[in-house]
């Protein structure tokens, strides 16, 4: 599929609780081509943006669950996910929109509006993050690539599976601080986590690929706190 423009579709998170704008946002975006997913909570639109890639995210202010300030916080302080996020709200004084870009927003848009303006937002927003070059983690001699997802270390291919990925690259993106185990299981399973002690088993297989072939660690066990990958032990 493909937009107007002959570009690939920009698939977008709608986060609002009112059905009647998600109607007319839907009506409008997916005649230019975009994809939508929806939530209608803070809740439900994390587990959305752990578990799914977007380009955008489309985020209301006032939210049931989690409001809208909480969720670009968390998303950007807790989670380190650097989708671009539109700000949606009937608040238009300076200091709200203030509030909303040091809770990480990157556009702010206030209702009413028009959906050519948002339309239009998006599309900046699109572009200026689909502009930067190729971002590459590094943590000594290890590197990921996060365009390609190509693991390297000591200029070897490693082959990882997309859970030992997923968790790889939110280590290095907070490397060298601690991630808890509480943040490592949100993002693999949300809130249905698996009976025992599924993650150990997950961290196992990424230090056999990782760490095993290799003279220095760089996976580390925070007793019953969580894991860091740094080259200082």
């Amino acid at each position: 599929m493909v937009c107007k423009h002959g570009q690939a579709p920009i698939r977008a998170l709608v986060v609002e609780d009112n059905r009647d704008i998600c109607e007319n946002i839907a009506a409008y975006l997916e005649k230019q081509g975009y994809l939508l997913d929806f939530a209608y909570d803070g809740i439900s639109a994390m587990h959305l943006a752990l578990t799914q890639p977007f380009d955008v995210i489309i985020l209301d202010l006032m939210l049931p669950g989690m409001d809208g300030l909480n969720f670009c916080n968390k998303l950007r302080t807790e989670v380190h996910i650097d989708t671009p996020v539109l700000m949606l709200t009937a608040r238009d004084t300076l200091a709200d929109k203030l509030k909303g870009f040091e809770a990480g927003a990157d556009d702010y848009l206030v209702k009413p509006f028009a959906l050519q303006e948002l339309h239009a937002r998006l599309q900046a927003l699109h572009k200026r993050g689909h502009g930067k070059e190729a971002q590459v983690l590094s943590i000594g001699d290890l590197s990921l690539n996060l365009q390609t997802l190509q693991v390297q270390r000591a200029r070897q291919r490693i082959e990882l599976n997309p859970t030992s990925l997923k968790i790889l690259q939110r280590l290095m993106e907070s490397s060298p601080s601690v991630v808890l185990r509480e943040t490592l299981e949100t993002l693999l399973w949300a809130d249905e986590r698996p009976d025992g002690d599924a993650l150990r088993s997950h961290m196992y297989k990424l230090r056999q690929a990782v760490d095993k072939p290799f003279a220095v660690p760089l996976i580390h066990t925070v007793h019953r706190i969580g894991y860091r990958i740094s080259e200082e032990q």
